[in-house]
């Protein structure tokens, strides 16, 4: 039996840090992936997933991983989703979705291991998620390594302000639906 779920019913948020000499005035930053579904299907053990990126909005910054609200303004986060979505991921000339299928799920203690390919700008490329039971929620956080995807990393001044090559995602999903069935 199948489950679904999307930005209602979980959460999925990408991380991005900063690195450079000027990076002591930049921000690690939270950003929401607003629009986005799953379907786990438990008889097939199968895991497909489709990702707006045009949905991913900044949502605060982050100062030794916990949030620092009011450190960016509206103003702030505005251009920060502009430049993701028109330098960074380029989504009107490389597409404006990421799409996930599962190539192999296998249950791991009380969670999962699940592998399969990602495309993401135009690329495909095999991924891993260690996926765990964390209260009543699968969780898994998959670091990404921008340039593997043809994705230029964000810089200014010359690279003395830039993001690191790898961002992580964290999906969270209900594990009482996410599992229905016992399996994937």
């Amino acid at each position: 039996m199948a489950s679904e779920h999307d930005e209602r019913s979980g959460e999925c948020q990408v991380f991005t840090f900063k690195e450079g000499l000027l990076s002591a005035v930049a921000h690690d930053l939270k950003i929401a992936v607003e629009r986005w579904s799953l379907t786990a299907d438990a008889e097939a053990g199968t895991v497909s997933a489709r990702f707006d990126l045009r949905s991913l909005n900044p949502v605060t910054a982050m100062k030794d991983g916990s949030e620092a609200r009011g450190a960016l303004g509206t103003r702030d986060l505005a251009k920060i989703k502009d430049t993701i979505q028109d330098t960074v991921l380029e989504v009107r000339k490389r597409g404006a979705e990421a799409r996930f299928t599962s190539t192999r799920v296998a249950a791991a203690g009380e969670g999962y291991v699940v592998e399969g390919d990602l495309e993401l700008a135009g690329r495909k490329r095999g991924v891993k998620a260690d996926v765990k039971r964390v209260g009543g929620e699968l969780v898994t956080e998959v670091r990404l390594h921008q340039p593997d995807f043809g994705i230029k990393p964000y810089s200014a001044m010359l690279g003395a302000l830039k993001i690191k090559p790898d961002v992580v995602v964290r999906l969270a999903v209900p594990a009482a639906t996410a599992t229905s069935g016992g399996e994937a």
